[in-house]
């Protein structure tokens, strides 16, 4: 089964569903409630597109010759999702691919308490024109991007309903075969909360990180192109439905590939990424000006990451020339020689606010000979109902990455305020 993504027809699966069905698979691609010519309202994977997904298992089994012993549902970005939440809900369900999914979609658009607007925006104004945003929904938007903090727990709630993390006991009761795949650059579903919600999963389960945005890395096998994510996707249904020896569970579970270059490099799990850790500390007493652009920036919603994933030109600042009036700055030393990065790079500092609400973002650079810094990762973090003039703790984790930086760089943490 694919459902399809946010928006998309279902030809959007035509080519890799001809694939399937040459392979020998009985394939059923449906449009996800409340888009397009499906009935209803655009539910965001909610209760009712749950019973969508049973419902069109127990129409196909009842119209052509599928196997009930043998489910796979696969679907791209919205589809990922659904897919992941019937397969808790269903456990007739037996595999999952879901590219560029969620596993906690709080995590994903407010993280950092934080409204990631860009994101928000996109898919509000891609549902508006393509299918029928419920109630409900309408209302969730509403009160987002007005920054509602009276309605923030209702919203998390909502968003905690629609999450697969939140129902991973039944995933692992069930014994479900999930892969996930992602970008490190991905606008609307970043890194960190796949990575998490992995862990947390204890059946046969794959996790594949790649440079790219939103569905990028996916998207030329939409078009019968080549693509490693799709061919990754057959050979997960064809060892865990068909049962053929392809050697994908012999290989390493956690597959990543870095933004700078090479080959895929195998982990056996996501802690293992990060085994290695080391500390650069931070000088104290910078004061800085908020609601100011400093010059340090996450770049644009999938423009920024696409020209990453394709000539590996990220976000670019000069470190010379960002006003400290506005940003502070905090460089290591030159490295002797290439250092890697890989996981999820932590903030932990100390800040005095004159108000009591804002929002931050950390940025970090691969700072060149020329003081010219490619961002690396970044992240927002928004406080609320602090006493202005007293100090607290932040800790704040940058969105998950894999980068080298070369020798006779270094590294350098750009803070800036927001509104």
């Amino acid at each position: 089964m694919l459902p399809t993504s946010w928006g998309l027809p279902r030809i959007e699966y035509l080519a890799q569903a001809q694939k399937l069905a040459n392979a020998g698979y009985v394939v059923v691609s449906y449009n996800a409630r409340g888009f397009w010519e499906s009935g209803g309202y655009i539910e965001v994977a909610g209760p009712p597109d749950i019973a969508d997904a049973s419902e069109v298992i127990d129409w196909a089994l009842a119209h052509t010759p599928a196997d009930a012993e043998h489910i796979g549902m696969a679907g791209l970005s919205y589809g990922a999702g659904i897919s992941l939440l019937a397969a808790a809900h269903d456990k007739r369900v037996k595999v999952v691919a879901a590219p560029s999914g969620w596993g906690d979609l709080i995590d994903s658009i407010y993280s950092g308490r934080t409204q990631h607007s860009q994101a928000a925006a996109l898919l509000d104004g891609a549902g508006r024109i393509t299918g029928r945003p419920s109630p409900e929904l309408q209302e969730i938007f509403k009160n987002f991007f007005a920054s509602n903090l009276a309605k923030e727990e209702e919203m998390i709630a909502w968003g905690k309903k629609r999450s697969p993390a939140t129902y991973v006991d039944r995933l692992n009761a069930h014994g479900t075969a999930v892969m996930l795949a992602n970008g490190w650059g991905d606008s609307i579903f970043p890194p960190n909360q796949y990575a998490d919600f992995y862990e947390k999963l204890t059946g046969p389960k794959r996790l594949e990180l790649r440079p790219g945005d939103h569905a990028t890395t996916e998207a030329t096998g939409l078009f019968g192109l080549p693509n490693d994510v799709w061919t990754d996707t057959r050979r997960w249904f064809d060892h865990h439905l068909k049962g053929t020896a392809n050697g994908i569970d012999r290989e390493r579970p956690v597959q990543l590939k870095s933004r700078t270059g090479g080959g895929f490099e195998g982990y056996p799990d996501w802690k293992s990424v990060t085994a290695t850790r080391k500390k650069i500390a931070l000088t104290s007493g910078t004061t800085i000006r908020a609601n100011v652009d400093s010059g340090a920036n996450g770049g644009i919603i999938f423009l920024s990451s696409v020209l990453d994933q394709v000539a590996q030109l990220p976000p670019i600042a000069s470190m010379p020339l960002l006003p400290r009036r506005y940003a502070a700055v905090w460089q290591s030393e030159k490295y002797k020689e290439a250092q890697a990065v890989r996981g999820t790079a932590k903030l932990h500092t100390t800040v005095t606010a004159t108000k009591e609400s804002g929002t931050l973002v950390a940025y970090l650079y691969d700072v060149g000979p020329l003081g010219l810094g490619k961002l690396v990762s970044n992240a927002p973090y928004t406080f609320h109902g602090k006493t202005p003039g007293e100090p607290f703790g932040v800790d704040l984790e940058l969105f998950s990455t894999a980068y080298d930086v070369p020798a006779g760089h270094r590294l350098a943490l750009v803070v800036g305020g927001g509104g």
